[in-house]
């Protein structure tokens, strides 16, 4: 069988025994295709650990399938594809655990990575994901890893030619770069303004704000006391923006008071991680549904809401007057005559306001971007940034920067 066809087995295979998705990697270590529904922020989680790094680096010099250990118990497997005696491919699967573990331990293992910073909202979001992953013995992992290995080149292996590399450190602060905090401001102003905005398709932005920092930096021997003080940062700040948003200072002080009060009275790491993305969530949709303009008929407040929860893929107006049950011709008209945009018009409009969040929280390209938003060039979508906001890509995120 071809290398494409032993993978697709192989991924059944594995599949059989819980949720281990693959990932598969180009020799420069951009992600091409996985078959996990969490592939943007699991693959983070890849990199944020250092597990990437590492393997690629490993590849340098070996083709030797190896195992990559996080200090928070996350394991991946990795094994290598050659073409024409060059690197090819990468092949990963996973995240899984070798034992159960407790949150505790998991926590421990957190305060280990001194170099790293996080959002809390990524951290509670890659906890409660935590709770879903499965657990892979040793003896089960070392078979699945000779059985990759074998897909990709025949090579018969045993286990002792496995390589390994267990609780990957990260740099020491002293030893660490700056962090860019225009990035990292930009990567917040992101995560607020999904809030202003009601966006519910909030995930991307959550994502991108990997690198963000923690917050407050309290030097503390009281782990679950800093976290404490994070949240209840984060809290406030989600509170003014849903403020800013349009909802009532009071229904927005007395949510964040109540989310604060729960943080404060927190006993365990478990019961506090809960909170940032309930809160985060609560307060999106509160502002959604008070933005939601009751002079729309339900029809076309069905037709902005779908337009709004996909702008990556090809929206259509005959897909939506399929799904309020009018003619295309109807739909459009009305559309038109309750919002003051044309269909397409709107679409667009909607497209740029997604932009300048990714703009605004991530390193991607403008044409990464244009691409993912369905712009068929950078030029059409650099002309109607322009149209939109009176700068081009390029200089709106330098203004953002600067």
């Amino acid at each position: 069988m071809e290398v494409s066809q032993n993978i697709a087995l192989f991924r059944e295979l594995v599949r059989c025994a819980g949720d281990i998705f693959t990932w598969c990697y180009d020799a420069q270590g951009n992600l091409l295709e996985s078959n996990c529904p969490e592939e943007e922020f699991l693959s983070s989680v890849f990199s944020v650990f250092g597990c990437r790094d590492h393997m690629m680096a490993h590849w340098q010099h070996s083709t030797v399938p190896l195992t990559l250990g996080s200090g928070i118990g996350l394991v991946w497997s990795a094994a290598f594809e050659q073409r024409d005696g060059q690197p090819c491919r990468a092949w990963v699967f996973g995240p899984f655990f070798y034992t159960d573990v407790s949150m505790k331990s998991i926590e421990n293992g957190f305060r280990s990575y001194s170099g790293l910073e996080v959002s809390v909202a990524w951290k509670s979001h890659l906890i409660d994901l935590m709770y879903k992953i499965p657990t892979v013995p040793h003896l089960v992992n070392t078979q699945y890893l000779l059985m990759l290995h074998y897909c990709l080149t025949g090579e018969h292996l045993v286990p002792s030619d496995l390589g390994s590399v267990s609780a990957i450190p990260l740099p020491q602060p002293d030893a660490a770069p700056q962090h860019d905090r225009h990035k990292v401001w930009g990567a917040e102003q992101a995560l607020l303004q999904m809030v202003r905005n009601g966006d519910l398709d909030y995930q991307k932005a959550l994502n991108a704000s990997v690198m963000l920092s923690n917050g407050v930096q309290v030097q503390t021997r009281d782990p679950l006391g800093q976290s404490k003080i994070s949240v209840i940062v984060f809290c406030s700040l989600v509170c003014r923006a849903a403020i800013e948003g349009g909802l009532s200072p009071e229904e927005a002080y007395s949510l964040g008071d109540a989310y604060i009060q729960n943080a404060e009275g927190s006993r365990s790491m478990d019961d506090l991680n809960a909170i940032p993305m309930k809160m985060y969530d609560d307060f999106i949709h509160r502002v959604h549904n008070c933005r939601t303009n009751p002079k729309l008929s339900v029809a076309v407040q069905k037709c902005v809401d779908y337009i709004e929860m996909h702008l990556t893929e090809r929206i259509r107006a005959a897909d939506l007057a399929a799904m309020v049950g009018y003619s295309e011709y109807y739909i459009t008209r009305k559309f038109r005559e309750e919002t003051g945009y044309s269909f397409s018009d709107y679409v667009i409009f909607a497209k740029i306001e997604r932009a300048k969040v990714l703009l605004r929280s991530s390193d991607r390209s403008v044409q990464e971007i244009a691409a993912e938003l369905g712009f068929a060039t950078r030029s059409h979508f650099s002309r109607n940034f322009h149209k939109v906001t009176g700068k081009t890509p390029a200089q709106f995120r330098a203004g953002v920067q600067g």
